[in-house]
């Protein structure tokens, strides 16, 4: 590979998140089991979920939980909340970490797993009738399985921040271009003398050369573009 077009070293540069959050309900032998998928950017966020779940179905016997963190995915906990050991937390995490949706690398990129930034809490309703080890993977594995066949999905993307300073006058028409030539545009700065402009690019010189030359034909050569940092940026979305 050319190093014009290397990419990026020291880490993931792209995963998937959930586009929206998800509410499904499986029944099995008459006990009911609700799923909850929702995005999440740490422990302390997925443990608020749970927490919601457990506020919100006092009277149900369980509330399973499983959560993924993090570009690299290592951050990885799951609760059986009661239920036999391993029976529910780990069947839930591991639909979690195996699923692959698609978006989550760059068409060059091999297959495999790529979600995070994910909570999956199954709440239970017990039916009355025993389901056993077996059975009880089998449902807490399908509800979370379910949930996610029915979401929608988001690429997130680690970009380079370029800004470019426009005049009110011509914000709006710039702006209009840079996203119809599908260049990512993030909230814009507005000031007295005009607006900051903010783009998120792919880090690799090629990209950055391409959009830098199509803004100095854009705006003749008046403005230049401002390399900033890097950040992590929702760039594409997925239907179901």
């Amino acid at each position: 590979m050319s190093s014009s077009a290397r990419r990026p070293t020291g880490g993931p540069v792209r995963f998937a998140v959930l586009g929206r959050p998800v509410d499904h309900e499986l029944e099995v032998k008459r006990s009911r089991f609700l799923c909850r998928l929702r995005r999440v950017a740490s422990e302390e966020a997925a443990r608020d979920a749970v927490a919601e779940a457990r506020a919100g179905h006092r009277l149900a016997r369980h509330h399973c939980s499983a959560f993924v963190l993090g570009a690299d995915r290592r951050v990885r906990r799951s609760s059986d909340d009661g239920e036999p050991a391993g029976t529910a937390g780990t069947p839930m995490l591991d639909a979690l970490v195996q699923r692959d949706t698609g978006v989550g690398r760059g068409a060059d990129d091999a297959g495999g797993a790529d979600l995070s930034d994910v909570v999956a809490i199954v709440i239970r309703y017990f039916g009355g009738v025993l389901l056993g080890a077996g059975g009880l993977v089998r449902a807490y594995s399908e509800a979370v399985t379910s949930a996610l066949d029915r979401a929608t999905f988001v690429a997130r993307e680690r970009r380079r921040i370029l800004a470019l300073d426009a005049p009110h006058a011509d914000a709006g028409r710039w702006e209009h271009e840079l996203r119809t030539a599908g260049i990512v545009l993030l909230d814009g700065e507005y000031g007295a003398a005009g607006v900051r402009l903010r783009l998120a690019v792919p880090d690799i010189e090629s990209a950055l050369g391409e959009v830098e030359a199509r803004v100095a034909a854009l705006t003749q050569g008046a403005t230049a573009l401002e390399r900033l940092g890097e950040e992590w940026v929702d760039v594409a979305a997925q239907a179901p």
